[in-house]
């Protein structure tokens, strides 16, 4: 063939699509996660030709590379392009939404709709995807518009909506966040989805999303399973597997299946995203506890970091210090950060290894060492408000956090916030959390509210009657330090009467014994000041209060002893 006739069939080629890239194409990138390929796909079919689907997919693909300047920049390019673009128009309407401006998004979102009269398929599930996944989102109103994008009802045959598996899904999407009794509905609905396309592994991987919100954990587990076993390149599921392992609750955190999974993802990710894959390599290291190569791989890859992308890798390098047990560098890495990065660029998550790390520096200096504790609960108090995500294992987190700080007010007020802020039946573990609300509260020297506490846990949890009232008893001898006024003697009386010393630890009994021993002393009731002295001997028989008490009372039984009369000398009393 000669260089003419090879010229016609390139250009042939190239016109019949066989050469040149595709929205499909990048679309397909996007549903393995392959962001940094779609991006550039989309570009390029951008740049061929102005097409509102590459620029607003474009955009989509940047705001997954967590790049929300560039997707603006991508939808405003593409509305220079195309200034009617109802869908151009939604992507703006997303950047509102992200930029906490609810009335602007509704704004843009209404007038697309209405131009596109409610039946395009990309515009609605933009509209709802928007809605369904960012913050400040309208649930109610995503559910609505892919509700009225499926709806046939009295329309003509060739006027009807042809559903796919994409809409579905989005379907699905809706009621997933609007949770509850809807999640049954999006596990019918991602079913749906599965009927039109029977290896489509994201319809799976959210159901798993689903039995994971309500707490299903192995069912979730096995739906991300089924979803790589469907498709072994959908990386997106394989991610989803390493964030279960990497999250830090009970029955789920486990660093090697995290390094595992994350090493199963980079296998079938996005090889275009080098940064990324840089980062995960170095994530691996860390999860299988190889600190040193985690700090040599971040510490070479750092000085290539663009700014934006610094502080992921940054808060790696300090976490690996951190966990080395070599805190001092930690901190020295994470304050030059700070640093030069400015406290307006931190994250929710830099201030929580702040906290961390800050938390675990020992200083020898004791006034040092009460600032640095000091600046550990102020990190944990900007995290814990920055985070504004309303999630049970959240605020316990920063409970205890708090609790591990020595910052017992703090504490007491998150564990506060778990029994106001949520439902018996979201956050099922209310009755430690009034435990813990209670005794941060002792601890915190505020004997009225631990007292109100621990009345409201009897009241609510009558089972432990005898738990509260010990309580009770301990928040009133803050008050009550000499044990002279007894206002801890009816909580640490009835406790006995109803069989609490069988219910606590044997070293817990020594402060009721104590507080009544010491109480009947002062009161001179000796027949019930020996009862509680045998029982705080029986625990200690060296027990100093009660040696004390004992001293005292042999020494005020010497003092009141009246000598006898003297014996009379012979001859004295004869005449």
């Amino acid at each position: 063939m000669n260089r003419r006739k090879s010229l016609i069939v390139a250009l042939l080629c190239v016109a019949n699509g066989v050469m040149a890239q595709s929205v499909e194409d990048g679309l397909k990138d996007m549903y393995y996660g392959k962001y940094k390929s779609a991006k550039e796909t989309f570009e390029k079919v951008a740049a061929a030709k102005p097409d509102e689907r590459a620029y607003y997919y474009m955009g989509i693909a940047d705001l997954s590379l967590e790049n929300k300047d560039a997707a603006a920049a991508d939808f405003q390019k593409g509305l220079q392009a195309i200034p009617n673009s109802p869908l151009l128009q939604v992507g703006m309407g997303r950047i509102d939404l992200i930029n906490n401006n609810a009335a602007a998004a509704k704004q843009k979102f209404e007038a697309a709709a209405t131009a596109t009269q409610g039946r395009n398929g990309d515009v609605a599930r933009a509209i709802a995807d928007a809605n369904s996944s960012i913050k400040g989102g309208d649930h109610g109103y995503a559910l609505s518009t892919m509700e009225k994008l499926l709806n046939n009802e009295g329309r003509k045959k060739k006027e009807q909506y042809t559903a796919t598996a994409a809409d579905y899904i989005e379907l699905g999407d809706a009621y997933r966040v609007l949770g509850g009794e809807n999640g049954g509905k999006a596990i019918s609905t991602y079913e749906k989805a599965l009927e039109l396309e029977p290896n489509n592994a994201e319809a799976i991987m959210k159901q798993g999303l689903v039995n994971y919100n309500a707490k299903l954990l192995q069912e979730a587990v096995n739906d991300w399973t089924k979803a790589t076993n469907t498709d072994p390149k959908y990386a997106p599921a394989f991610f989803e597997l390493f964030e279960f392992y990497i999250t830090p609750k009970k029955n789920q955190l486990s660093w090697d299946k995290a390094a595992e999974y994350l090493q199963k993802y980079m296998e079938v990710g996005d090889p275009a995203d080098k940064l990324k894959n840089e980062y995960y390599l170095a994530a691996i290291s860390f999860y299988k506890k190889d600190y040193d190569a985690a700090i040599n791989k971040a510490k070479t890859v750092l000085p290539q970091v663009p700014a934006e992308e610094k502080g992921k890798f940054t808060r790696l390098l300090a976490d690996a210090y951190l966990q080395k047990g070599d805190s001092m560098t930690a901190k020295q890495t994470i304050d030059e950060y700070v640093k030069t990065a400015g406290e307006s660029k931190l994250e929710p998550n830099d201030y929580k290894l702040l906290s961390e790390i800050y938390g675990r520096v020992k200083i020898k200096d004791s006034v040092q060492a009460a600032v640095v504790d000091s600046l550990a609960s102020l990190y944990l108090e900007k995290y814990a408000s920055l985070d504004t995500t309303k999630d049970v294992d959240h605020y316990r987190e920063v409970a205890e956090k708090f609790k591990s700080l020595r910052d017992y007010d703090r504490s007491a007020e998150w564990y506060g916030k778990l029994t106001t802020d949520f439902t018996d039946e979201q956050n099922t573990g209310k009755i430690q959390d009034y435990f813990w609300k209670g005794t941060m509260e002792i601890y915190a020297n505020k004997p009225k509210d631990a007292d109100s506490t621990f009345g409201t846990f009897v009241s609510k949890y009558p089972t432990q009657e005898a738990l509260g009232l010990y309580w009770r008893g301990r928040a009133n001898m803050l008050n009550d330090k000499e044990a002279k006024e007894g206002s801890a003697v009816p909580y640490f009386t009835k406790f006995f009467e109803v069989g609490g010393e069988s219910k606590v630890k044997p070293n817990l009994l020594m402060y009721p014994y104590q507080y009544m021993m010491i109480y009947y002393y002062n009161k001179e009731d000796k027949t019930n000041l020996k009862t509680w002295m045998d029982k705080v001997l029986s625990l200690n028989p060296n027990d100093p209060a009660a040696k004390q008490i004992q001293e005292n009372l042999a020494s005020t039984a010497k003092s009141n002893a009246k000598p006898g009369p003297k014996p009379a000398k012979e001859g004295q009393n004869k005449k």
